[in-house]
């Protein structure tokens, strides 16, 4: 299996915190956010490479985050070769640039590199095994306005989605996804097939959108919780949490 994680957006909402640093290495109760990824990216068996698909601009910060980073994973930084908001390939074409860059022929497990998540990876894993399904991660949310910035998923009995949105203005269930998936490689190839048919290349829930109406696809309701860090009052938020937490090293 190999791991990928997206970092290659340029937060624009979060100025000027992101302006000259990316998001995923601000850091969090110490460390960088993309640091407790990369730990979690640890509990799955077999991972064999994790690649952090940065953008132009922010690529030196990433390349030397990396050569500082302790990892018993290889970690590998891919540079897209964007500079601002312009030109960006967004999350799925960031996807299908890494499947080609890197020739992958194997399962992924892909994740934005902007969430901080409490949610035990290993039983997104386990059901992704155990299913043989692609496997996306929920939660329920009973804020409808919160909801309209997701993709919102309508499961049956046996966790298939049955019906996804992204961002809907009427949300049709309160089952939100998160960006953490887990996919085939026999899926590999669809990410360029959804590209060529000129479907929308930004949040990767459009693709679970599309893929689901081809092949099942299952969702895993997370036993914690995770947080999208997208504004500057929701990294204040998460960094006061943690800091709450823990003091010394130790869990209060």
């Amino acid at each position: 299996m190999k791991a990928i994680i997206l970092v290659a957006g340029y937060a624009t909402r979060m100025y000027p915190l992101t302006l000259d640093r990316p998001k995923a290495l601000l850091p969090l109760n110490g460390k960088p956010v993309i640091n407790y990824i990369v730990e979690q990216i640890h509990r799955l068996p077999g991972v064999e490479t994790i690649y952090v698909v940065s953008n132009n601009k922010f690529f030196a910060h990433f390349d030397a985050w990396q050569k500082e980073t302790a990892s018993a994973i290889p970690i590998e930084v891919l540079n897209d070769g964007t500079n601002n908001e312009n030109d960006r390939r967004g999350a799925i074409g960031d996807i299908s640039f890494t499947l080609s860059e890197k020739k992958i022929d194997d399962d992924v497990f892909i994740v934005a590199g902007d969430n901080y998540f409490t949610y035990d990876l290993r039983e997104q894993y386990d059901l992704f095994r155990n299913t043989g399904c692609d496997t996306i991660c929920a939660a329920r949310l009973d804020d409808r306005e919160r909801l309209k910035a997701f993709a919102v998923a309508v499961l049956r009995e046996d966790g298939r989605v049955m019906e996804l949105i992204e961002k809907p203005e009427d949300p049709p269930s309160d089952i939100a996804i998160y960006a953490s998936y887990f996919y085939n490689k026999s899926t590999l190839p669809l990410f360029e097939r959804y590209l060529s048919d000129g479907n929308m290349p930004d949040a990767p829930g459009y693709f679970v959108q599309w893929l689901h109406k081809i092949k099942d696809v299952r969702a895993y309701i997370m036993n914690g919780e995770c947080y999208d860090i997208g504004t500057i009052a929701e990294y204040e938020a998460v960094g006061k949490m943690l800091t709450d937490k823990y003091i010394g090293g130790a869990t209060v």
